[in-house]
């Protein structure tokens, strides 16, 4: 039986990645504004900077923060639309299946688990 590499086997640039993805979603690094700094992200954290620094990189490579010399990494416009439908498509081609497979093992019926929430 085949599983997905589970969260502590990743990388930890790829889950500051995923943290900072979860915040610009969830407005907590609206478009517009300033991310923290290197430094101040990788205290706040307990990790390295190149490891900070990394994960920053990525969302500049996908356009999603843009560098302003001397002053900081900032947040563009369309990157919390653009990281949710990228995070739901990820969803539903990585997680989804599994999910889904494991609610039919259990004989979960989807309506009654919503209507449980």
């Amino acid at each position: 039986m085949s599983k997905s590499p589970t969260n502590q086997a990743r990388p930890v640039y790829l889950k500051l990645r995923d943290q900072i993805a979860a915040a610009i979603i969830e407005g907590v690094y609206p478009e517009g504004e300033m991310l923290p700094s290197v430094r101040a992200l990788a205290a706040e954290q307990g990790a390295n900077p190149l490891t900070v620094a990394k994960a920053y990189q990525q969302f500049q490579n996908d356009g999603l923060v843009e560098v302003q010399r001397g002053v900081g990494m900032y947040v563009v416009k369309g990157a919390s639309a653009a990281l949710r439908a990228r995070e739901r498509e990820q969803f539903l081609r990585e997680e989804w299946p599994e999910i889904r497979a494991r609610m039919e093992r259990l004989g979960l019926d989807p309506a009654r688990l919503l209507a449980t929430t």
